[in-house]
């Protein structure tokens, strides 16, 4: 089914084999916070290295795993039957980054993070700029040798764990006066402090702090790319985050779909099971009938990334996969909420905790709002033809 070579259905299969062996801490950690005990962190980490699942994104020529497209989106697949966030242990460092880095640049923060040593975060969003990257403004200013940055950035996610962010801004004088720039930012650096951590709906141990940056001052080597470019590389960021929240979605729902088509199977009311009741059976069909649609679009778009197509079409049914994907998964979990009755409202069940966390896969890396403005944008452009 869906056409996977059998080296695919091996990349599958291992990261199958994380997911389940990640499963059974999601209580544990549920109850905890999100936090599960170090040693217990690390060694899930190990486990995805061993499986060939950390970096699986980045070039074989610098100790990634040299998968494709369609073999990162089975593997986020798989990471996605697991909440909690517990399966980003099988971490994937900016794809786009290797095409632009300077060789240093690949020494100090490409090559560690494959090697798991170092972690990135996106100091990107701002209060008032979210989906609409071009509104942020947060500044650099050239500073003799280097560039002070400054600005305020929200939901800055993983920057508890993270040893270095990726700090988008507009630049303050100079020939690009205006326009974006993006660069590398140790972490802790001087003049970067959390405002605050707030509390969000999901249970997990990667923070998405509010942090100002006051007057942080960065060295030249540590600009990506060149000046002017930083929006290119938000885009990139974006067809790449887009493309595998709709994986994770699609393995939220093959989970979902799963348990309660086993609960609905064995749990009897008046003597029958209740998948036997018309509305039941109903949610049951109609959530895998989305699930099997939401796939297909999923794995062809990432085809159509392997087979070099016209990047703004990709970006297109990259939003079509993402809008399609989160937007189905959410109403899986929400009918598995339904099916399980009173147990799928506690805490220990994975129809709640899904149906918490699938929430925000509508608004992160861009809202389905934004996603429906990309894909009419490119139909009006290129007819409905060239995108489906």
């Amino acid at each position: 089914m869906y056409g996977l070579t059998d080296e695919d259905l091996e990349i599958q299969a291992r990261a199958r084999t994380l997911a389940d062996e990640l499963i059974p801490f999601e209580e544990s950690a549920e109850t905890a916070g999100g936090e599960l005990p170090p040693g217990v962190a690390a060694a899930h980490a190990a486990r995805a290295r061993e499986l060939g699942l950390h970096s699986a994104n980045m070039p074989a020529s610098l100790g990634g795993g040299g998968c494709t497209m369609l073999q990162q989106v089975l593997i986020s697949e798989q990471a996605g039957r697991v909440t909690n966030a517990l399966a980003w242990v099988a971490a994937t460092p900016p794809s786009w980054l290797p095409a632009v880095a300077t060789p240093d640049q690949i020494e100090r923060y490409l090559r560690p993070a494959i090697r798991g040593e170092r972690e990135e975060c996106y100091a990107i969003t701002e209060e008032g700029a979210g989906s609409d990257v071009a509104a942020i403004e947060a500044t650099a200013r050239r500073d003799g040798d280097g560039y002070l940055l400054n600005g305020v950035k929200w939901h800055v996610t993983s920057f508890n764990t993270a040893s270095y962010a990726f700090f988008q801004a507009r630049l303050d004088g100079g020939p690009h006066h205006g326009e974006h720039a993006m660069f590398l930012v140790d972490l802790p650096s001087p003049g970067v402090k959390v405002v605050r951590t707030p509390a969000y709906s999901h249970t997990i141990s990667h923070h998405h702090p509010i942090v100002a940056f006051t007057d942080v001052y960065v060295p030249a080597a540590n600009l990506v790319g060149a000046e002017g470019a930083g929006m290119a590389f938000a885009y990139e960021w974006f067809r790449f985050e887009r493309l595998m929240v709709a994986a994770r979605c699609l393995g939220a729902a093959e989970r979902l779909t799963v348990e309660m088509t086993a609960f609905a199977t064995r749990r009897r009311v008046s003597g029958q099971p209740i998948s036997e009741f018309g509305l039941v059976a109903g949610m049951l069909a109609d959530s895998l009938t989305e699930l099997f649609a939401a796939r297909a679009l999923a794995y062809e778009t990432a085809r159509g990334i392997d087979r070099g197509g016209d990047v703004k079409i990709a970006h297109a049914q990259c939003s079509m996969a993402k809008l399609y994907c989160s937007e189905m998964a959410g109403r899986v979990a929400d009918r598995a909420v339904q099916v399980f009755g009173g147990r799928g409202y506690m805490r220990e069940n994975v129809a709640e905790r899904f149906f918490r966390e699938l929430r925000v896969e509508r608004i992160w890396e861009g809202t389905s709002e934004v996603q429906r403005a990309i894909i009419a944008g490119q139909m009006a452009k290129r007819g409905p033809g060239a995108l489906a």
